[in-house]
């Protein structure tokens, strides 16, 4: 399989919450070591990011955010369902609860999400590439329907589905965190027809829950990507489809790099949570920047691109 060409984007989330995660993203951007990002409109420094994305050439779609922080369309900031008795969003677990229970309405989520896709060209001066869900909101019961149709209004092609190959052999997840993935991964299954019904489309593998965090590490980027280009070559059998030795495969790898946030900046309108403030975030930086991370890429025929080169 020597000629198989992988294209490979290296998506870095959350660009916008705070000055000291913008920062970070750019450097690694700047580093070879990432090749899109995914705006927060609702975070602190959305504007900031924006304009970076513009002097730098990073490209960026839309990070779409249900669960965390302030609403960005005026009429839901007061009085919707989409919010706590605190007046911010429910929460990355409060969400579901409230969509299991029957207490969202989707009129309000569609509202949101067109006024988060129209904020985004104010900021960039462009419709996003690709649209994805905060805390993977975007494969949600009922909620991947309105989702689906805000992106096919504005002709937003690409998306991401959270299926990774080789999540169930990670023993180093834990329980909790596990059980989370599985029902994102469940919720991504139910999705798919959703998304191609409406013309949707997304990168054939998606890898990061396996590499999040302090489980980031050169070689566990590595095994996720090779689990990856394994799982797409076997799922043709070769001697029958010959033109699969030079077809393209191409990766999503979600990675959340950025210098750790200080209270009280950053966050969505209610500050950082504690993933932005831990040293998880340096590490990824860390990581991800290593030589030989690159070279690697390089030597197996991997080209870092964006959704707009697919």
């Amino acid at each position: 399989l020597r000629m198989l060409q992988v294209k490979l984007i290296i998506t870095g989330d959350d660009f916008g919450y705070c000055p000291r995660r913008n920062q970070g993203i750019v450097e690694c951007f700047l580093a070879g070591a990432i090749s899109n990002v995914s705006l927060l409109v609702n975070g602190s420094a959305a504007a900031d990011a924006a304009k970076l994305a513009r002097r730098y050439s990073i490209p960026i779609g839309l990070h779409a955010n249900l669960s965390e922080g302030s609403p960005v369309c005026e009429v839901l900031k007061t009085n919707s369902s989409l919010l706590n008795q605190d007046g911010f969003f429910h929460g990355k677990m409060g969400f579901r609860t409230a969509l299991s229970r029957g207490l969202l309405n989707m009129s309000e989520v569609k509202q949101e999400l067109k006024a988060q896709v129209e904020l985004f060209h104010e900021l960039t001066g462009h419709l996003p590439p690709h649209m994805d869900g905060h805390q993977h909101v975007h494969v949600l019961p009922e909620v991947r329907h309105v989702f689906a149709e805000v992106l096919e209004e504005y002709g937003i092609k690409y998306t991401r589905v959270p299926v990774e190959p080789g999540l169930h052999n990670c023993d180093q997840i834990p329980p909790s965190l596990m059980d989370f993935y599985l029902g994102v991964e469940e919720d991504s299954f139910n999705t798919v027809d959703v998304f191609t019904k409406h013309g949707i489309r997304w990168p054939d593998i998606y890898i990061g829950l396996s590499t999040m965090g302090k489980n980031m590490s050169v070689s566990s980027i590595w095994s996720a990507i090779n689990s990856a280009i394994l799982e797409v070559t076997s799922r043709v059998p070769s001697p029958a489809h010959p033109a699969l030795e030079s077809r393209t495969v191409t990766i999503e790898l979600m990675v959340h790099p950025g210098y750790p946030s200080v209270p009280p900046i950053g966050g969505c309108g209610e500050g950082p949570d504690d993933f932005s403030q831990s040293w998880e975030r340096l590490h990824e930086l860390q990581t991800l920047i290593k030589p030989e991370l690159q070279s690697h890429y390089k030597s197996r025929n991997i080209q870092l691109c964006s959704f707009k080169d697919l």
